[in-house]
């Protein structure tokens, strides 16, 4: 199996354009068209985990946090980042990782962690907004079943839970071919009137080149009439955080007791408990402070992040109860994601989870 196989199953879960702009997601060293001999799932990329993959024969390492942030003018050796850089090229190990695309992307880390909390009715806390276009199209009537099942195949006409959507009107088209066409119908020279169908239907806009290279190849017309609208919707599944509901509510220091039990929370940090009970519950796994007032806002009862800053924590505690559980912690079930894409289309492939605790973060007890 060529290694960009599973890049490839992996871009379809949590295609690249889902990451914010900040982020350097995707392939970070290597070529892809090299077979491969296992893969060794983690968190972060260091020089450890690499050593780890070496021992396993393992010559593809798929991480979330991603090796390379910036742009290097050389490579000497003079932090943990080169080197590994040096140790993945010198044993021809592949480096690919999924941020943010795979935080962004239904399914992804935040609804790992709501799953490991046992939460009901997951939705995004703040979906991404200016990602969604409308395309609008004309088909023969007698061609438009066809354009239409293609466009969806493609990946048009999905809103929230319900694919296939499309609104479509009758109507008549016009044209005169010229010298030199060739018409699916009419005659050159002459004015045509058709019976047409103008369908209407959504994609995200990164899939528009996909969508209109189907489009040209499906529609009967040589050249077939289309428009592109920018729509300012939101996109309700994809983005930032996740908000959901426990079957049964909790009093704060029971739930904070099972969230550190069940993260291995070195140390949990909260604002101060005022008796309220947990039923209703935000998070974001990493760094998600700035989604604080989206929690606020949408009435939970919990905020849970990897990090929050000091002064995140004043004139909230009548508001929200905070939960900061570690960058590391919250994200550590990531793996287990990137093993059931994997292992769900090739259940015979190599896959071994790594050992090594990457978090940089040590706690005195």
């Amino acid at each position: 199996m060529k290694i960009k196989e599973i890049v490839s199953a992996l871009e379809r879960f949590a295609p690249l354009p889902l990451q914010d702009g900040f982020d350097n997601a995707g392939l970070q060293i290597g070529l892809t068209d090299a077979e491969t001999t296992g893969a060794l799932l983690c968190l972060d990329v260091t020089e450890a985990v690499l050593d780890e993959a070496i021992a396993s024969g393992c010559n593809l390492v798929i991480s979330h946090h991603p090796l390379i942030f910036k742009g290097y003018k050389s490579i000497t050796g003079k932090d943990y980042v080169e080197r590994c850089i040096l140790k993945a090229i010198k044993n021809d190990i592949v480096i690919y990782s999924a941020h943010t695309n795979l935080d962004n992307a239904p399914g992804g880390v935040n609804y790992k962690i709501a799953e490991k909390i046992g939460l009901k009715d997951v939705r995004i806390l703040e979906p991404k907004e200016n990602c969604l276009i409308k395309l609008v199209t004309f088909v023969p009537t007698a061609q438009a079943e066809e354009v239409r099942n293609a466009l969806f195949t493609a990946g048009c006409g999905y809103i929230g839970d319900y694919d296939s959507c499309s609104y479509n009107t009758e109507g008549e088209g016009t044209f005169r071919a010229q010298e030199g066409s060739k018409p699916f119908c009419g005659n050159i020279g002459e004015l045509h009137h058709e019976a047409e169908i103008r369908i209407e239907t959504i994609l995200p806009e990164y899939k528009k080149r996909e969508v209109i290279r189907t489009l040209l190849l499906t529609h009967p017309y040589e050249e077939p009439a289309y428009d592109l609208y920018p729509l300012y919707n939101s996109w309700a599944q994809v983005g930032a955080g996740i908000i959901g509901e426990l079957e049964e509510a909790e009093s704060e220091l029971e739930f904070l007791k099972r969230i550190k039990k069940t993260f291995e929370v070195g140390c949990l940090k909260h604002n101060k408990l005022t008796g309220r009970l947990i039923q209703k519950v935000a998070l974001c796994g990493g760094a998600g402070a700035f989604l604080i007032p989206q929690a606020i806002g949408s009435g939970a009862d919990v905020f849970i992040t990897g990090e929050i800053k000091y002064h995140d924590y004043f004139g909230r505690e009548t508001d929200i109860l905070l939960a900061e559980i570690g960058h590391y912690e919250s994200e550590q079930y990531t793996k287990e994601i990137f093993y059931s894409i994997i292992r769900d289309l090739f259940p015979n492939f190599a896959l071994q989870f790594s050992k090594v605790n990457t978090n940089p973060i040590k706690y005195f007890k």
